[in-house]
C-alpha cells in the first residue's frame, strides 16, 4: 500500500476509495455536514482553507452556512486534505462520537443525521451504508411527522366539514323559510300587479279616447284661430294702408308748408341783408327817398358769387373763399372726405373727421356763415358716435345714397338767389352745383384757409 501525502486523510484507503455514495446526499445531512463544515472552519488558518473558500474565512458561521453552503459541500467531497482538517477538528469537538464511528459501533441513542453527518466527514469503513440508513431514518421521520401532520389535519378538516355541514343545513333551513315567504309576497305583488295592469289598461282607453276628443277640440280651434289671424291680418294690414295715407299726406302738407315757409324765410332774410349791407355800401342816408332817387341812372348791382371769382387772385387763393363766405346768408357745403384725403390721407378716418371739423368750428365763427360738413356713410357698419363742433352740421349719407348726391340735394334745397359755396375736388359734384346756382371751390383752397388760421 502507498503511503498517503503528508496531510491526506488516514482513512483514504483503498476501502474509502470503494465506496462511494450512489445517491444524493440527503437534504438533513447535507445541512448537517455544512453545519459540521462551517463550526470547524474557523479554527483553520487562510492557507489552510481551500482557494475558493479563502473569501468566506472572516464570516460568522451562520453567515458561512447562508452564503458558502454550495462551496463548502463541493470542497469537502473534491478535497481529501480539507476534509481531514474537518474531521480532525470534529474528533476534538466530538471525540467519542468519532471513536464509536471508527470503532464501526455508532452510538445507539445518537441522532442517526449527526451520525450521518460525522460520517461522511470522516469516511469510516461503512460510512456509506451510515449515510443511506441515516437517510431513510430521516426519510421514515419525515414520512412519520407528515402521516402525524395529515392526520391532524384529517381530524381539522373533518370537524370543519361538520360545523361546515351544520352551519349549511341551518342557513338551508333559513334560506327556505325566506323562500317560502318570498314566494307569498311573490304571489301577493302578482295578483296585485294583475289588478294593476287592469287599471292601466282601463286608464289607457280612456285616456286615448280623451286624447282624440282634445285632438278634435285643438283641431277645430286651431282653424278658427288661422281664420281669426288672417282676418286680423287682412284688418291690420287695410289700416296700415289707411294709417300711412293719411301720415303721408300730413307729411307733405307740413312738409310741403315748412319747406315753402322756410324757402321765402331764407330768401327774405338774404334780400334784406343784401339791401342793408347795399345801403352800408352806397352811404346812403336813413331817408327813404330822395330827389336824386328820380334821376334815371345805372345803380350798382347786387354782388354774386359769380363777381367775386373774377376779382380773385386764383382758383385756390383763400381770399376767395373769405369773400364768399362773406356775403351776406352764405352756406358753407364742404364733401368731408374729398378734403381730409387731398389734406392728410395717411391719418385714420376719425382723426381725418375730428381735424376737419375742428377747422371747420373756427372758420363758422370768424365768418359768421352757415356750415354744413357731408362725410359718405353708405358703407359704415354702425352709425357714427360723434359730438358735431359749435356753428358745424354734420350730416352722413343713408345707405344706398353717396355723400356727393347728398350734397346734390343740400343745394337744391337752398332757395334761388342764396350764397351757396360747395367745397370739392370732384369735377362732378362741381359740375352738379354749379348747374343749381352754388359756386364750387377746390379742397386745396379750404385747406389753405384752415392752415391759415
Amino acid at each position: 500500500m502507498v503511503e498517503p501525502a503528508s496531510g491526506a486523510d488516514p482513512a483514504g484507503s483503498v476501502d474509502d476509495v470503494a465506496e462511494v455514495l450512489d445517491r444524493p446526499l440527503p437534504e438533513g445531512v447535507r445541512r448537517r455536514v455544512v453545519t459540521l463544515v462551517s463550526d470547524a472552519f474557523g479554527g483553520l488558518t487562510v492557507t489552510e482553507l481551500p482557494a475558493q473558500l479563502r473569501q468566506y474565512a472572516r464570516f460568522t458561521p451562520t453567515r458561512r452556512a447562508k452564503f458558502a453552503g454550495n462551496a463548502m459541500a463541493a470542497a469537502l467531497e473534491s478535497d481529501p486534505v480539507f476534509r481531514q482538517r474537518i474531521g480532525e477538528r470534529l474528533r476534538e469537538a466530538q471525540p467519542e462520537l468519532a471513536s464509536a464511528l471508527e470503532a464501526g459501533s455508532p452510538p445507539a441513542a445518537a441522532d442517526p443525521v449527526d451520525v450521518a453527518a460525522a460520517a461522511y466527514v470522516l469516511r469510516p469503513v461503512g460510512w456509506v451504508k451510515l449515510v443511506a440508513a441515516a437517510g431513510e431514518e430521516a426519510q421514515r421521520a419525515d414520512a412519520e411527522r407528515a402521516d402525524e401532520a395529515a392526520q391532524r389535519e384529517l381530524e381539522q378538516l373533518r370537524a370543519e366539514l361538520a360545523e361546515a355541514q351544520s352551519r349549511t343545513k341551518s342557513e338551508t333551513e333559513r334560506l327556505r323559510a325566506e323562500l317560502d315567504a318570498a314566494r307569498k309576497e311573490s304571489d301577493a305583488a302578482q295578483r296585485k300587479l294583475r289588478g294593476a295592469l287592469s287599471d292601466v289598461k282601463r286608464g289607457e282607453a280612456a285616456l286615448r279616447k280623451t286624447q282624440t276628443e282634445i285632438d278634435a277640440i285643438r283641431a277645430e280651434a286651431a282653424a278658427q284661430v288661422a281664420s281669426a289671424e288672417a282676418e286680423a291680418r287682412r284688418l291690420r294690414a287695410r289700416l296700415g294702408e289707411a294709417e300711412a295715407s293719411v301720415e303721408a299726406g300730413r307729411r307733405a302738407v307740413r312738409e310741403g308748408r315748412s319747406v315753402e315757409d322756410m324757402r321765402l324765410r331764407l330768401l327774405l332774410d338774404t334780400v334784406l341783408e343784401a339791401a342793408q349791407g347795399l345801403r352800408r355800401e352806397l352811404a346812403l342816408p336813413p331817408s327813404s327817398g330822395r330827389p336824386a332817387d328820380t334821376v334815371d341812372a345805372v345803380e350798382p348791382g347786387r354782388m354774386s358769387p359769380k363777381d367775386i371769382a373774377t376779382r380773385a387772385l386764383s382758383d385756390t387763393d383763400p381770399a376767395v373763399l373769405d369773400q364768399l363766405l362773406a356775403l351776406p346768408q352764405a352756406h358753407l357745403v364742404v364733401d368731408g372726405y374729398n378734403v381730409t384725403k387731398t389734406g392728410y390721407p395717411t391719418m385714420p378716418l376719425e382723426k381725418q373727421r375730428l381735424r376737419l371739423l375742428g377747422g371747420l368750428s373756427m372758420l363758422a365763427a370768424a365768418s359768421g356763415a352757415e356750415v354744413t360738413c357731408v362725410f359718405d356713410g353708405a358703407e359704415l357698419a354702425a352709425p357714427v358716435l360723434l359730438a358735431p363742433p359749435r356753428g358745424v352740421r354734420v350730416l352722413f349719407s343713408k345707405a344706398g345714397v353717396t355723400a356727393d348726391e347728398l350734397i346734390r340735394q343740400l343745394v337744391r334745397a337752398e332757395p334761388p338767389g342764396r350764397p351757396v359755396v360747395v367745397v370739392s375736388t370732384d369735377r362732378e359734384v362741381a359740375d352738379g352745383v354749379a348747374k343749381s346756382g352754388a359756386r364750387p371751390v377746390a379742397s386745396v383752397m379750404l385747406l389753405k384757409r384752415l392752415s391759415r388760421a
